[in-house]
């Protein structure tokens, strides 16, 4: 997922800064291997043509500091059209997602569904629960404004609606927050600590709520006077401390949003001149199950439920209580493929470490390997998960490294071989390449391909998913080239400063290939 560039600018300083220059992936000693099969037929002058064009852009001498992976091959009986460093790792940003979602409609099926259970230790009699609700989360990211036309307090209501639809009347007791689903910490290994404040690093829980962000939005007042700071969902557990000043227009912005880390104390400062933008944005929540039950608790209030106590939130770390085990109510979220679909397309970093988290649950734990030892983490068990699926869609078990379910990580390496092979096994041997298909994002139509290649014949036709972080850009997917031939294709881009030249080389790159009018396969 991109990190927007305006944010760098609106929120700096941090509390703590992290040097990233010897963070890229570094080039191979050896030279960079371009080639086609050897046991492959004489390849026409037409395919010939089109290799020679490929490698002359990627000669240019404006990408020679960087790292670059391109693999297009056949859909139809995987012959290479052509490839250069396909087998060397780079890393992927948000094409790591192409790993634990295909992987996750692979394991779980497109079918399987989230639930979100309400405990108590015995049923509402004359409307009353004698003791505390325990609210036990199994990572339904569905419970958002996202899902709900931008509703931020409609997806919590469904959970209020539950439990009212139980005849509870009254709680005389605590609304308990169960996290404990899930195990390990919160925030996946090797995310830098600058992301954690924004949506794209919010953390993981089994009670996931609004995505784990709250909206802030801070505006100019009169000269003089404060800025104006609103946050949505207004919440008990989430502050905001506003000392921005408005300053005469034309005067410097100096605008700075903080949030420390661990902590939902979001800190306003600087100066705002008359007539400025300001600032509209989210920001990332910590322990978000406190959230979720603290809306709980009020929409409850709201909707005329009675509740004597308090709110809390208890993880892997907590003793789980077992008196509290009656299901009162349970909420399901829709299927994973619409989740997929909610994941892919715009490309949401939280939704797809929940998934790789539950497959760590869901699948992970029950495999031979992970020998019934309770202290691997939910991630670890999700990873192993997803490099099984990659045996099974053929890919060298030395083909890629996985530290996260995102792309965040600067710590994941994939090559473009393994990502070639995701796509050919869901494209033609999964028994759920429809839902695979249809979580991809479509070049000129939606999702993060939305505005690249309109107006061109790969809108409409490019399907795939994008991949940004600083220094990283990746697209692999599908297309259909000019005569009429599918091809899958992977496009891994390091090193290259500039968003813009890595996005438009991967672009001119597939745009070569949607444009070939000959034969790719017999």
């Amino acid at each position: 997922m991109m990190k927007p560039h305006f944010a760098r600018k609106l929120l700096l300083p941090f509390l703590f800064v992290i040097v990233l220059s010897g963070a890229i992936c570094e080039a191979p000693a050896q030279a960079p291997v371009t080639k086609t099969v050897s046991s492959a037929p004489a390849r026409s002058a037409e395919l010939a043509a089109l290799e020679s064009s490929i490698q002359a852009v990627l000669s240019r001498p404006e990408y020679r500091r960087g790292q670059i992976g391109f693999k297009a091959v056949s859909a139809k009986d995987g012959r290479v059209i052509f490839e250069h460093n396909p087998e060397k790792y780079f890393m992927p940003a948000s094409n790591m997602k192409n790993f634990t979602v295909a992987a996750a409609l692979e394991k779980l099926t497109p079918d399987f569904r989230f639930v979100t259970s309400i405990y108590s230790r015995e049923a509402a009699r004359d409307g009353t629960i004698a003791g505390p609700l325990r609210i036990y989360g199994r990572g339904d990211v569905s419970l958002s404004y996202t899902t709900h036309s931008g509703d931020y307090f409609k997806g919590i209501d469904r959970v209020a609606d539950a439990i009212i639809a139980a005849g509870v009347k009254k709680i005389e007791g605590d609304i308990i927050g169960d996290e404990t689903y899930f195990s390990g910490s919160p925030l996946p290994t090797g995310w830098e600590w600058d992301d954690l404040q924004f949506y794209y690093g919010a953390e993981v829980s089994a009670l996931p709520v609004n995505d784990n962000v709250v909206a802030l939005t801070v505006r100019p007042g009169p000269v003089g006077y404060s800025c104006s700071a609103q946050m949505t969902p207004v919440n008990l557990v989430v502050r905001v401390v506003n000392s921005c000043i408005t300053v005469a227009a034309g005067s410097p912005r100096t605008l700075r949003i903080h949030k420390k880390l661990d902590q939902n104390i979001i800190e306003i400062s600087g100066e705002l001149p008359v007539g400025n933008e300001g600032y509209s944005g989210s920001v990332a929540v910590s322990r978000p199950a406190e959230m979720f039950v603290s809306l709980l608790k009020q929409r409850l209030q709201e909707k005329g439920v009675e509740v004597t106590g308090r709110t809390y939130a208890m993880n892997d770390k907590a003793r789980i209580p077992t008196d509290i085990a009656f299901e009162l109510a349970k909420v399901e979220s829709p299927p994973l493929s619409q989740i997929a679909a909610m994941t892919m397309k715009p490309s949401q970093n939280m939704y797809t470490e929940t998934l790789l988290w539950t497959l760590g649950e869901e699948v992970g734990r029950k495999m031979p390997q992970a020998n019934g030892n309770r202290s691997r983490t939910s991630s670890e068990l999700g990873i192993m998960a997803v490099r099984d699926f990659m045996k099974q869609a053929g890919a060298a078990d030395d083909s890629f490294m996985q530290y996260d379910g995102s792309g965040l990580s600067r710590h994941n390496l994939v090559s473009p071989d393994s990502v070639i092979a995701i796509y050919d096994y869901m494209g033609k041997r999964s028994k759920f390449s429809q839902a695979w298909r249809e979580s991809l994002t479509i070049g000129g139509v939606d999702g993060t391909l939305r505005n690249r290649f309109k107006g061109t014949r790969g809108e409409g036709n490019v399907r795939g998913k994008t991949g940004t972080i600083n220094q990283v850009s990746a697209l692999s997917g599908y297309l259909t080239t000019t005569g009429g031939e599918d091809v899958i294709f992977s496009a891994l881009v390091n090193g290259i400063p500039e968003t813009r030249t890595r996005v438009a080389l991967i672009d001119e790159l597939v745009m070569m290939l949607v444009n070939f009018n000959g034969r790719v396969a017999d």
